[in-house]
């Protein structure tokens, strides 16, 4: 009873004050410049994307609809880390609210939930589209594809909503100081004065179902398409389908290399630093890379590419 009190009369904190990406003065500027270009290059980018699947026929497959629902996210996913790290590298550390904080995580974990299961529907497609070619257009018809990218972006809302709940409902009565340049959910866990068991084990499990779960139904879509392509007959047909997917497998590396290490784990992470860095690979390297790395190599969006500057 008297512990109840005492957690009822603390103080809430209002607002954090984030550190950003570096407190250095010399650093940021520098720093200001080449991520306000990453920012506004990573928004052309996937922009580009998702003008020329929408507006040539040819591109109007699965794997292209799976990819206009990523180029989507990437461009919201940057958006919504992005202005505060550009933020503190303007300004240096500087306070933002407890209600804009919980909304940018829930906004966050929406979108990197969302990633996971799109990610995972796109290895699918692919083992779809390799190991049962002539049931592909059966198996991956519109309303599957609808069904599949509506299941990813209601997958990573049901998750965050979770989440979300349960690190706002934590007591946060000071230091008040956020050694990142976004509310991620491990600062957020060192700084709460309350127990924060239950919380971690709701970020736990979540990490393990939509992390490790998504994550293996990529490992066996492609460990299927591994030995579908062995059992090829010829050396061509194992480049061409290898080279549908390596795209995809760079994409995948990256973005749970960095992911996996960071939240799946129940214990919060003491260096903050480390943190900070990976971050900037699945929140900032990622979204700029996703369009180079799928259409470097891709003829049909080349194509598509030198018609729209014909046109124009």
């Amino acid at each position: 009873m008297e512990l109840s009190l005492e957690l009822a009369n603390m103080t809430r904190v209002q607002q954090f004050i984030l550190l950003g990406l570096s407190t250095r003065l010399g650093v940021r500027d520098v720093l200001f410049a080449v991520f306000l270009a990453l920012y506004l290059l990573t928004l052309l980018e996937n922009t580009l994307i998702v003008s020329l699947i929408c507006s040539h026929s040819q591109l109007r497959k699965p794997m292209y609809f799976f990819l206009g629902n990523l180029s989507c996210l990437e461009m919201c996913y940057v958006s919504v880390t992005m202005p505060t790290l550009l933020l503190g590298l303007w300004v240096g550390p500087y306070h933002l609210s407890f209600v804009a904080c919980m909304t940018q995580l829930f906004f966050f974990i929406v979108l990197m939930g969302t990633e996971c299961i799109l990610l995972a529907s796109m290895a699918y497609d692919r083992y779809v589209a390799i190991c049962r070619p002539l049931h592909y257009p059966l198996l991956m018809r519109p309303q599957v594809c609808v069904g599949l990218a509506l299941t990813s972006w209601l997958g990573g809302l049901v998750v965050s909503v979770a989440k979300t709940s349960c690190i706002a409902s934590l007591s946060y009565c000071g230091p008040n100081v956020l050694n990142h340049f976004f509310c991620d959910v491990s600062p957020l866990l060192n700084l709460s004065c309350t127990h924060v068991a239950l919380t971690e084990l709701v970020d736990f499990i979540s990490a393990i179902v939509i992390f490790c779960g998504t994550l293996l139904v990529t490992l066996a879509s492609y460990v299927a398409i591994g030995r579908a392509v062995l059992r090829m007959p010829s050396a061509a047909a194992h480049c061409k389908a290898f080279s549908t997917c390596t795209s995809h497998l760079v994409v995948v590396g990256i973005f749970y290399s960095a992911a996996l290490f960071i939240y799946c784990r129940p214990s919060r992470i003491k260096s903050m630093d480390l943190n900070k860095v990976l971050s900037v690979i699945y929140t900032v390297a990622t979204p700029l890379c996703n369009p180079v790395i799928y259409c470097l190599r891709n003829r049909e969006v080349h194509a598509a590419f030198r018609r729209s500057l014909h046109w124009s």
